[in-house]
């Protein structure tokens, strides 16, 4: 009896440890089944999409990590984008080149300097320019943008988020220069009126005169969009470049004129040239002081980044020629 009983304990207890070890082993085998359902969403998340170009459709990074560009440093820069190599002229550009040294970016050369990019490795090229496309392509993908796509700081702005899949610093970015435009309105609210004109031009050390519209840097945007100021007359909408003899100038004046003078080896006396004429001194922005000269570097350009920090340096120049009360 007692043989008995024990092996019947004996059994009983074989019997519970295997139902142990079964529910021990079902709830590592749902553990497991969690985790690898978990790994394979992650693995099927899209690292790569479509994007269309002029080229065609390619396949670039979902969220590139490693940009390489030749003249859109700014314009990536503006949604947060890793620029690891631009132009060199993009290092003089005074709104950019803080994050360009945060970012280590390097000097890719103009041209652009096949070796250097391939030694950056990156994921993703954008060119504003396309004379060595094949050649970038081998190296990355590459999507050319070519100048004047976007028409405007909105289009840009949301042109680029989209390509790095960087949508929300785009959002973002947008609402901060809503609010320095909504700013510097305010600011010059009872000194220039709806019948004010603000005029852009450049002047180069070959005596070229120039006046520019909405979208051809020279604080366009920030003049016309974010200013919402009024173009001279004379310019049409859809010319963005105009060039004028001294005598046609008058017909292109305005209330406010801001210069940029173009002299990159700092030897040319076309601007005391000009501002001899009888021609510029006659006009009334000069009688009223309302002539400004502005830095070549600072003005030419036309990111959404030295958009935005341009808005106020405008509103300053016009507060501070008004007559002292």
């Amino acid at each position: 009896m007692f043989k008995h009983k024990s092996s019947l304990l004996l059994a009983l207890i074989l019997a519970l440890s295997v139902i142990v070890t079964a529910c021990g082993g079902s709830s590592t085998g749902s553990t497991s089944s969690a985790t690898n359902t978990a790994g394979e969403a992650a693995a099927t998340a899209p690292a790569t999409r479509e994007y269309d170009t002029d080229k065609g459709k390619i396949t670039i990074p979902a969220k590139p990590q490693r940009i390489v560009t030749d003249y859109y440093g700014g314009e990536l820069l503006t949604v947060d984008a890793n620029v690891i190599g631009v132009e060199p002229t993009a290092f003089k550009n005074p709104f950019i080149k803080d994050k360009l040294a945060e970012h280590k970016t390097a000097d890719v050369g103009t041209p652009l300097n096949m070796e250097k990019i391939l030694e950056l490795d990156p994921d993703l090229i954008v060119v504003m320019y396309d004379d060595n496309y094949e050649a970038l392509s081998k190296i990355a993908p590459t999507v050319h943008i070519p100048y004047g796509t976007a028409k405007n700081i909105r289009e840009t702005v949301n042109l680029f988020g989209d390509l790095t899949g960087n949508t929300e610093q785009a959002k973002q970015f947008l609402a901060d220069y809503d609010k320095e435009a909504a700013a510097g309105r305010e600011k010059l609210k009872g000194v220039v009126d709806a019948n004010t004109t603000v005029g852009l031009y450049e002047l180069t050390d070959k005596n070229a005169l120039w006046i520019f519209g909405d979208n051809a840097g020279r604080g366009g945007q920030s003049v016309y969009d974010a200013l919402q100021l009024k173009m001279p007359a004379k310019i049409a909408k859809d010319a963005q470049t105009t060039q004028l003899s001294l005598e046609a100038l008058p017909e292109y004046d305005a209330d406010y004129m801001f210069l940029t003078f173009y002299d990159p080896e700092g030897k040319s006396e076309a601007l005391d040239k000009l501002k001899k004429s009888p021609v510029w001194s006659s006009l009334p922005a000069a009688k009223n002081n309302h002539i400004f000269y502005n830095d070549y570097d600072t003005f030419y350009r036309y990111d959404p980044i030295a958009t935005k920090a341009q808005i106020p340096l405008f509103v300053d120049m016009i507060l501070n020629s008004q007559p002292a009360k």
